[in-house]
């Protein structure tokens, strides 16, 4: 038996790193999956996205643990192809009661101060793709009638300010971040009345595909910023996805049943230097 037996659990960003994280503990814990991904590289983001072969490593994951899957190949920015992606899954595994809008991209090292096309797609992926995430999952935990659980996916750049070189980049994903806390306050308000829990978990910076690739590896050499990745903890340089899956795994179970509306950081103290 699990925490989250008998339940149907959207990922968004669910090919690798932390959604592929999240998405097979969650079906450890008793949840069938619907798994989203993009599954293609965007041209303004400098670094290779999860691509369809990674997306069914994670769904073979999740059936591993005994759990269904439905794998859903949509871009967040997209809210009909979104749509139509969840409505599938939901045909084949039933209303939702968990969401985790988990995709996001940064561009970590790109010096460029006027570069329109990195801040808009960071922000259409990161705070438009969230709110679209919940305009297509919502209705359905409302329609099922027995509550649910919302985890935003933010960062600890959506809590403060440190860090920033003034890069379309770096203020695109600060804001965007940011975005996401104020989008999750207002949601946690909204949904109340449907018994609909949203927080929002804000790691600092994860060993993942999106900031372990050559790209940021060779812009943050270059380049140092000491104040993106310094720790209050020694010898933590980033955490790991299972930590902040952790924090999801217990913010979507009973064990948080009257927790909505917080942040909470998992950051190994950046927030606090």
């Amino acid at each position: 038996m699990g925490e989250l037996d008998n339940t149907v659990a959207v990922i968004t960003g669910a090919a690798r790193g932390q959604g592929r994280s999240h998405a097979v503990a969650l079906a450890e814990q008793g949840a069938d999956i619907i798994a989203i991904d993009i599954c293609a590289d965007i041209d303004a983001i400098p670094y290779p996205l999860g691509s369809t072969a990674d997306l069914e490593k994670t769904a073979q994951l999740v059936r591993d643990t005994g759990r269904k899957v439905v794998p859903v190949v949509a871009d967040v920015r997209d809210l009909a192809a979104l749509e139509a992606g969840v409505r599938g899954g939901i045909d084949e595994l039933g209303d939702i009661d968990i969401v985790v809008a988990n995709a996001g991209v940064v561009a970590i090292g790109d010096p460029q101060i006027r570069a329109e096309p990195v801040f808009t797609t960071i922000v259409d992926t990161n705070l438009t793709g969230v709110w679209h995430t919940l305009l297509a999952t919502v209705p359905s935990i409302i329609r099922k009638g027995r509550g649910g659980s919302v985890v935003l996916v933010s960062s600890s750049q959506g809590l403060t300010g440190r860090g920033g070189d003034g890069s379309a980049a770096m203020f695109a994903y600060a804001a965007s971040k940011h975005g996401v806390v104020g989008l999750m306050r207002s949601a946690a308000n909204a949904y109340a009345p449907h018994k609909i829990r949203v927080n929002s978990v804000n790691p600092s910076g994860v060993a993942t595909p999106m900031i372990i690739n050559d790209f940021v590896i060779n812009g943050m050499t270059a380049n140092p910023n000491p104040a993106v990745s310094q720790m209050l903890l020694p010898d933590t340089p980033l955490v790991e996805a299972q930590d902040v899956t952790e924090a999801v795994l217990w913010l979507v179970s009973p064990r948080a049943r009257y927790v909505t509306g917080i942040s909470v950081p998992v950051d190994a103290g950046h927030l606090v230097m």
